[in-house]
């Protein structure tokens, strides 16, 4: 069987994987194909420690090949997204509609796979980039047979996190304003879901001006070019303080209700937060290296109402969340097909990955 492994040292594609058969509770899923993600390029690079080897890619869909003896919700031949929350479904926060909060979700490492004849980990309970992979039964969603596979499979990572950071987390109004700081896979869901959500004025923020037109095209209204002009200054200018309202000598005033780091470097959430207006929001979307800290005067925070969120895979109910973007995406408010940059075999993966760190690619994706 062909995939990804990660091998503690790099990134191979092999043809000697093989994968067993699905316990009582778990699905085998036949992968149609995966999106490529920066949260995979993380393992590679070391910003996500994880163990070796392992099968990469946690973005897919793909056809249900079997089903244990207790799986009710799938069969074989339906189409699925997968998530990537192996959520327990009996904890108070499962039980509460807040699978993201479900400590069995962390942590989920199991061994589904052979390499080279050696048991071998899954990522992020899904490891989509093989030909057949091993999910439990709550991860699995189905869903309509007429959606484009290589648009669908976005869905399970980049749309769930940047359009249910909106809708979820945010849970922004018609009339908000927002900026969004790096408009890559993510960043352009997050803008779509302001987009639906209503907001009035939608900032990209990036520093490759070459991304202004995808993210115009996905429901910015205003683009900023950070690598040449102060990105605090050019939002603030966007959106200025309203003189109808004093500004009480302080300074912080102007700038937009919410603001979404999509980078996970510290100085861009410290700018995400430099942009609220009072009574802002800033919301931590990226993912820095273990340990990565942000300074922030708390007077700027508590004198004017200010606040900082974390946000958890779009803080997504998976079996809620998948069939609602589905059906946006079937009436045409979702935009999944314009994601797709860049298609490629497994084979591609190298060529995907150089486009990502050039900027190039709004998403690739890999085909099986």
């Amino acid at each position: 069987m062909r995939g990804i492994v990660y091998t503690g040292s790099g990134v191979e594609v092999t043809d000697e994987l093989d994968v067993g058969l699905p316990g009582p509770t778990e699905v085998r899923v036949a992968m149609a194909a995966a999106g490529v993600c920066h949260s995979d390029l993380s393992v590679i690079n070391g910003t996500i420690p994880w163990k070796a080897p392992s099968v990469l890619g946690h973005e897919g869909a793909g056809v249900v090949e079997a089903v244990g003896s207790e799986v009710r919700s799938v069969r074989p031949g339906d189409h699925v997204v997968l998530a990537t929350l192996a959520s327990c479904g009996t904890c108070r926060a499962c039980s509460t509609g807040h699978p993201t909060w479900c400590v069995r979700t962390l942590g989920n490492v199991s061994q589904p796979f052979t390499y080279r004849g050696e048991p071998a980990s899954n990522f992020a309970a899904t490891s989509v980039f093989a030909e057949s992979t091993i999910v439990k039964e709550v991860q699995a969603v189905k869903i309509a047979d007429d959606v484009p596979f290589t648009s669908a499979c976005l869905i399970g990572c980049g749309v769930l996190t940047g359009v249910g950071a909106v809708l979820n987390r945010a849970r922004v109004r018609p009339g908000e304003t927002a900026a969004v700081f790096g408009v890559g896979g993510v960043g352009l869901n997050v803008v779509q879901g302001l987009r639906l959500a209503g907001a009035s004025r939608i900032v990209a923020v990036d520093t490759q001006p070459a991304k202004e037109e995808l993210a115009r095209r996905f429901g910015a209204t205003d683009f900023v070019d950070a690598s040449s002009t102060d990105p605090v200054a050019a939002v603030r200018a966007v959106v200025p303080h309203d003189p109808s309202r004093p500004s009480g000598g302080l300074g912080w005033t102007g700038g937009v209700t919410w603001s979404f780091d999509c980078v996970g470097h510290p100085s861009v959430l410290r700018t995400a937060l430099d942009v609220l207006d009072w009574g802002g929001t800033a919301l931590a979307i990226g993912i820095p290296p273990q340990g990565t800290e942000v300074a922030v005067d708390v007077n700027a925070l508590a004198y004017v109402d200010r606040g900082l969120l974390g946000c958890r895979y779009g803080s997504a109910r998976p079996h809620h969340d998948i069939p609602l973007m589905v059906d946006l995406y079937q009436s045409g408010q979702l935009l999944l097909d314009e994601l797709v940059s860049e298609t490629r075999p497994l084979e591609g993966f190298r060529d995907i990955v150089a486009g990502m760190e050039a900027g190039q690619l709004a998403r690739g994706v890999l085909t099986f």
